[in-house]
């Protein structure tokens, strides 16, 4: 019978983003070419997916899986590499899925992020919020951006995570982290005590609840630069999903709020590359100027697209006209990205225009 361990080996060797263990089916790996169970591999029936959550699960984190049916944690395989674990119940069995989390932290060059962004992480206060859904690579890029500040300033930075997936080292900043269930109750907890703590970048992991948002607002505004994620796409829809957080006689105040607190929304998507060799990240980018701040308040987010397509100059860019721009360098399929797009009859038109 094969352990979790060795499992965990061809993940990496294979290169695969996640790992899934299932009654009824071998082990399965997603890689760029999709979902495979593992060639060779036998079958699995309940007591080997005990057996293989058993290994991975920490006493605690098996004690709530019994209890909840589901718990969440970070693994260290040797030091190989870590992932994000989530075991599960699921008709009575247990089943694991495992996300394989890149051991070295990539340069904005490699994530192919523009440097325009570079230029928002030295400022004193704000808040750039990072999206897409699941899986998109959010992680990835906060931790670049997290290692380019602790390498080249000097800031006290807090980082509040479920769990915590990329590890960092004092570098010329200070670095705390911080793990949701394990060091601290919960986002709003952990939001609630930060501005005692001395820190000039706070990363949240995820703004789950109205609680954390507003904490997350408040600290932006009383003089620190504060990363956040939020599972939208786009930035219009962004900025309208923290808004509807709120109850509507609240709205007016919140819209002000984020038109002087929020710097940048980028929104970002992982796709399949062209050639089979992996993945690659199309990026929406918007930096906040007056026209986009005056949309904010006055609740004409529809208007943003328009100001990111004029601004390019500024280092903006839409979504669709990455993917546009991705299809033009060979580097994903016509089709992935009419599929991806916000608006897929235009992104359409566009590409069969290119001939």
């Amino acid at each position: 019978m094969v352990t979790i361990y060795q499992l965990m080996d061809l993940a990496i060797e294979r290169g695969a983003s996640d790992l899934h263990v299932s009654v009824g089916k071998a082990p399965v790996l997603r890689t760029s070419q999709g979902l495979a169970a593992i060639e060779g591999m036998e079958t699995l029936r309940p007591e080997d997916t005990e057996k293989l959550v058993r290994e991975v699960c920490p006493e605690k984190n098996f004690e709530e899986l019994t209890r909840e049916g589901t718990t969440d944690f970070g693994y260290a395989h040797e030091d190989k590499a870590r992932f994000r674990v989530s075991a599960f119940k699921q008709k009575h069995r247990f089943g694991l899925v495992m996300r394989l989390i890149p051991h070295k932290l990539l340069s904005f060059e490699e994530i192919g992020l523009p440097s325009s962004i570079q230029d928002l992480l030295s400022r004193p206060r704000g808040l750039v919020l990072v999206t897409g859904p699941t899986g998109s690579g959010k992680t990835t890029t906060l931790a670049t951006m997290i290692d380019w500040i602790n390498t080249n300033l000097d800031r006290h930075i807090v980082t509040i995570e479920d769990p915590i997936e990329y590890y960092h080292h004092h570098k010329k900043s200070m670095i705390t982290q911080r793990e949701v269930g394990e060091d601290v109750p919960s986002f709003a907890e952990a939001m609630r005590r930060v501005l005692r703590q001395d820190p000039d970048v706070i990363l949240l992991g995820e703004m789950r609840d109205l609680e954390t948002t507003g904490a997350a607002i408040t600290a932006a505004e009383t003089g620190h630069l504060v990363f956040g994620t939020l599972h939208t796409t786009g930035s219009a829809r962004t900025v309208d999903r923290i808004i509807d957080q709120y109850p509507t006689n609240q709205q007016e105040q919140i819209r002000s709020q984020l038109a002087v607190s929020v710097q940048a929304v980028i929104s970002q998507l992982l796709l399949p590359r062209a050639d089979g060799s992996g993945r690659v990240a199309a990026f929406e980018i918007m930096l906040m100027n007056g026209a986009i701040e005056n949309h904010i308040r006055k609740g004409e987010t529809f208007k943003i697209p328009s100001v990111i397509q004029t601004n390019k100059r500024m280092g903006m860019m839409l979504l669709d006209e990455h993917l546009i721009q991705l299809v033009q360098e060979k580097k994903i399929k016509p089709k992935v990205a009419i599929d991806a797009a916000q608006d897929q009859k235009t992104v359409e038109e566009r590409i069969l225009s290119l001939g």
